[in-house]
């Protein structure tokens, strides 16, 4: 049984850096990729905690990109909707990831939850200046909200997080 969550975290790390892109060159984008990466695989790791959750979302499918493109509009990408890679998008994860970057404080929540060090998953955590620059609009609170608000209360419930730490 395929228990890995790689292909949902690809595709969702892509679909946010899309939607959310980086406005410097190559190294920018890295930086910015790196940052979604980080994001989307604590939020996939809090979504589907076990193997048995994991094995369950490769069998259904996430669900796909297409709520998402309606509300953050064209990610970039240039294919209109229609590459495979977008069935694997997973809403609720964009929804948390989305969340996770836009509050730090949240974000080292979530990392804690998980039992991981906050040195694994620094460019989330604690992002340098470089890292806020290159992933200005992925951050950005105003900017991602619509896609934050879809599940961020969903987030806040799994973390136990009272208000102060609420997407």
């Amino acid at each position: 049984m395929h228990t890995d969550l790689t292909p949902l975290i690809a595709a969702t790390t892509r679909w946010l850096t899309g939607a959310y892109p980086s406005s410097g060159g190559a190294a920018s984008q890295a930086l910015c990729e790196a940052q979604a990466r980080q994001a989307v695989t604590v939020a996939a790791r809090l979504r589907y905690p076990t193997s048995a959750d994991a094995a369950l979302v490769a069998m259904a499918g996430p669900g796909g990109s297409g709520r998402l493109d309606t509300l953050a509009g064209p990610d970039g990408s240039g294919d209109g909707g229609r590459h495979a890679w977008r069935s694997w998008v997973d809403e609720v994860v964009a929804s948390w990831a989305a969340c996770l970057l836009a509050s730090p404080a949240l974000a080292a929540a979530a990392v804690g939850a998980l039992g991981d060090e906050a040195s694994a998953y620094r460019r989330l955590t604690a992002p340098g200046a470089r890292d806020l620059a290159a992933a200005a609009l992925l951050r950005h609170p105003d900017l991602v909200r619509p896609v934050a608000a879809l599940h961020g209360g969903g987030l806040a419930g799994r973390l136990g997080a009272g208000p102060a730490l609420a997407c």
